[in-house]
């Protein structure tokens, strides 16, 4: 099978540094050709993920840029003849295809719904699916139309260390961007509160809300009853800090569409605590791999009941659920429906 994979025109694939959905491209990419596909891919410029034929998009952002990467996509189309398209971009570059017969299937992996899913749909029929990152995310979708299935996000497995016991004093970690919807403010009254060590690890803002908010409620306990800031790591050191925490503690305070660090801290074997908002019912499961809280109180008192949590569950439901052969494999079956 020919398939043509494209990701949004501002990082590489895969990505230096952040960038969440570059990953899992590249790791789709290079799984689809070790399984004998032929993969074209349209991304950005600097990209240095394998294909056997690459494309790089002309022109960032929307408007103007919007419709040279649309043509870009055309030409590429016309160029690499795949079989199936599947889009982790913009749907608007898939505007002129829509019209087209060939097979195609557009990812979200962020809130969505709207006019633009009711108008193709319409246009492309049954050419076009949807997938999302999780059901919440398909619900969504659905109002607007469409077909659309659940397709989470994984993580590959073997760059996860997994950590079967950790001793009495093993920190929490909040693992994630430091800002007010991830929570780290509860997570270091949930660290104080169950007298634990709290590791934060993640970047933050330079300006504007989230500054004020770093101002406000975390710089200043920084470096108090046990409260630790590491700043941004890299994939060997979020292994090591997953692998030797407690805990993962981010509570959140928005809908998450997906929210992978969930599934590389179960990879890991470390059980998650965190609200059940947006798509995180569908990752951990209570009192299995983690617990949901709504305050610091309950957040305390989960920590509590750690003991109760058998890390090897957490890896083995990372294998079954979140792995890349897993959803990979979910992919080509949709792919292949359009024949059937």
């Amino acid at each position: 099978m020919k398939i043509l994979l494209t990701a949004d025109p501002f990082l590489p694939v895969p990505p230096v540094g952040y960038g969440g959905i570059e990953r899992i491209v590249d790791a789709l990419a290079r799984h689809f050709r070790a399984q004998g596909h032929a993969v074209g891919l349209v991304a950005h410029r600097s990209s240095t993920c394998a294909a056997d034929a690459f494309f790089g998009w002309p022109a960032a952002g929307r408007g103007v840029g919007a419709l040279l990467n649309s043509i870009a996509l055309l030409r590429a189309t016309r160029r690499f003849r795949p079989d199936v398209l599947h889009s982790f971009s913009r749907l608007g570059y898939l505007l002129p295809l829509l019209f087209s017969s060939l097979p195609k299937v557009m990812s979200y992996q962020r809130h969505t719904g709207g006019r633009q899913i009711s108008w193709a749909s319409w246009l492309a029929g049954r050419s076009l699916r949807f997938t999302g990152c999780s059901e919440y995310i398909c619900a969504m979708g659905r109002a607007s139309g469409g077909q659309w299935r659940a397709v989470p996000n994984f993580v590959e497995l073997e760059k996860f260390t997994f950590v079967p016991r950790v001793p009495a004093d093993a920190p929490l970690v909040f693992l994630s961007r430091i800002e007010s919807i991830k929570g780290p403010d509860i997570a270091i009254e949930i660290a104080r509160a169950s007298g634990r060590r709290l590791i934060l690890a993640g970047n933050r803002a330079e300006t504007g809300p989230e500054r004020d908010f770093w101002e406000r409620r975390i710089a200043g306990q920084i470096g108090r009853d046990g409260v630790e800031w590491i700043g941004e790591v890299d994939d060997a050191r979020k292994n090591d800090l997953l692998g030797r925490a407690a805990a993962l503690v981010v509570p959140i305070q928005w809908d998450e569409p997906f929210g992978i660090v969930f599934a590389e801290a179960l990879a890991a074997g470390t059980p998650v605590i965190t609200c059940a908002r947006g798509a995180t019912p569908e990752i951990v499961e209570a009192g299995r791999t983690g617990f949901f809280v709504s305050d610091a109180a309950g957040g305390a008192a989960a920590v509590g009941r750690l003991e109760q949590i058998d890390r090897h569950a957490c890896r083995r439901s990372a294998e079954a659920r979140f792995s890349r052969d897993a959803c990979a494999r979910q992919y080509l079956e949709l792919y292949k429906e359009f024949k059937a």
